[in-house]
């Protein structure tokens, strides 16, 4: 793991110090005047002049940096800027290019899982992609656990199994949802994960997740269990309960259902269900802002 400012303290600061150090001298400095304009160290001055400390190649051809450099230079050396001036207009640069631009790509050419996340991203927003993505997979996780520790949720899982998931904010596809490839199934009283979270691969749990959503309901999380009416009944006096029909496509069905029952987008819990139909297993669906929260739903059941 390698963190950007690691980036910038390795490779940004000692090349553009290098290239400011060499600029100053130039301009007539002395080796303690460029040190003192620096705020380095002689012997760090010694070893830039002597081509002691690597540049990064990347670094020293960018225009805005050598812009920076000769503007930075010509500043200290007329008095018109201060270290702290000169300091602040550095700092301005770096995080010009930390968002989506040179250094997020020398932080991906050494952090190549970043790369990897297919999604646009601003390393240091906290609102960005990549870190919402990164925030639902660990909510799924988490829910995951919650469920497969407990006792007697194998017991819950229907025939053809279940699933954690949860989607990002504005999703509107498959693609959008986090949840387990393949399904929780009950091996010999104990539900088997078969593999980490991922994005897009449940197309049945989050069609319906997908479908309440439209049809109003402000939920994220999603958990499905075996249809029993006593689940349902246990569930009802905490949690608005919607039933839909099996026999129709699913995603109009549990949309129209959702929206009939007027379920508001507060972000409250709902439980949506079906009673089966010629080849279709009744299920029922826990819905609920998280995916933990929609496994601490399902917890209390037991």
């Amino acid at each position: 793991m390698r963190f950007i400012e690691e980036v910038v303290v390795d490779e940004f600061l000692p090349t553009v110090r290098s290239m400011l150090a060499e600029d100053l001298r130039g301009r007539g400095f002395t080796q303690s005047e460029v040190a003192d304009a620096l705020g380095i160290s002689q012997s760090a001055v010694s070893k830039y002049a002597a081509g002691d400390v690597a540049r990064h190649d990347r670094i020293v051809a960018d225009e805005r940096v050598r812009d920076l450099v000769e503007r930075v230079g010509e500043g200290l050396a007329s008095g018109d800027l201060t270290p702290v001036a000169a300091l602040v207009e550095i700092e301005v640069l770096i995080r010009q290019l930390e968002e989506g631009d040179l250094l997020a790509d020398l932080h991906e050419e050494a952090m190549p899982a970043l790369a990897d996340a297919d999604v646009e991203f601003s390393v240091h927003d906290p609102d960005s992609g990549l870190r919402e993505r990164e925030r639902v997979l660990t909510s799924v996780r988490r829910g995951l656990r919650a469920l497969t520790n407990a006792s007697g949720f194998a017991g819950l899982i229907p025939n053809v199994g279940a699933n954690v998931a949860e989607c990002l904010a504005d999703a509107t596809t498959v693609d959008d949802v986090a949840a387990v490839p393949g399904r929780l199934v009950d091996v010999k009283g104990r539900a088997m994960v078969p593999g980490e979270p991922e994005f897009g691969v449940s197309e049945h749990v989050a069609t319906v997740l997908l479908a309440a959503r439209e049809g109003g309901a402000d939920v994220r999380g999603a958990v499905n269990l075996r249809y029993d009416p006593e689940t349902v009944e246990a569930l009802a006096p905490d949690h608005p309960t919607v039933e839909f029909d099996a026999e129709r496509p699913t995603r109009e069905a549990v949309a129209d259902a959702v929206a009939a029952a007027d379920h508001s987008g507060d972000g409250e819990s709902l439980v949506t269900y079906q009673t089966g139909a010629v080849g279709v297993e009744p299920i029922v669906y826990v819905l609920a802002p998280t995916a933990v929260e929609a496994a601490r739903i399902v917890r209390d059941l037991l």
